[in-house]
């Protein structure tokens, strides 16, 4: 029994799902995505509730259940609310500009770092330390907050780096400490 696959999925009244076959769309106000469902899944819809079912007990169609239940439950989530992520740079002279799909950042490197945004994600910069990254696919906001990030993964002795807004790092003691 799939916990998290018998969960129903409400749908907003701006919100429009279509079902086309094994293909998915879901229409909002923000944008319209859409993706294929795996053999063995259907999706069933009773006025502005979904359901997905499996057709049998398989271990893959058991696996999947779950996923496509998240699946379809973000991109009806990310075309209402959309997906924010926010990264904040700790680090003397660690500093970021965004010039349209371009993000310059400097990371104490001897040249500047320049990442090309993808389509589909919105980047904008405040205070030049904090990067807010916004986007209707939860997928590609969430891998391009992990790219940035891998920049400058965040120090164990220091804590100078890109991370996640309000992520705790735990410092290490250094020499100090173990005398």
């Amino acid at each position: 029994m799939s916990r998290i696959g018998n969960k129903p999925i409400t749908v907003g009244a701006s919100t429009k799902v279509e079902v086309a076959g094994q293909a998915v769309t879901v229409k909002g106000s923000k944008g319209t995505l859409s993706y294929t469902m795996p053999a063995g899944i259907s999706l069933v819809q009773e006025g502005n509730v979904i359901h997905i079912k499996r057709s049998d007990d398989a271990r893959q169609s058991k696996m999947n259940h779950g996923l496509v239940r998240s699946l379809v439950n973000s991109m009806v989530v990310g075309v209402t609310d959309g997906f924010k992520i926010d990264l904040e740079l700790s680090g003397v002279g660690y500093r970021a500009q965004v010039a349209g799909q371009k993000l310059t950042m400097n990371l104490g490197f001897s040249v500047p770092i320049v990442y090309e945004v993808p389509e589909g994600v919105k980047c904008t910069v405040a205070d030049q330390v904090k990067i807010s990254l916004e986007g209707i696919d939860k997928q590609q906001v969430g891998q391009v907050a992990a790219i940035i990030r891998k920049f400058r993964v965040p120090d164990a002795y220091h804590g100078k780096g890109v991370r996640f807004a309000g992520e705790k790092i735990v410092l290490k003691g250094g020499k100090k400490v173990g005398s």
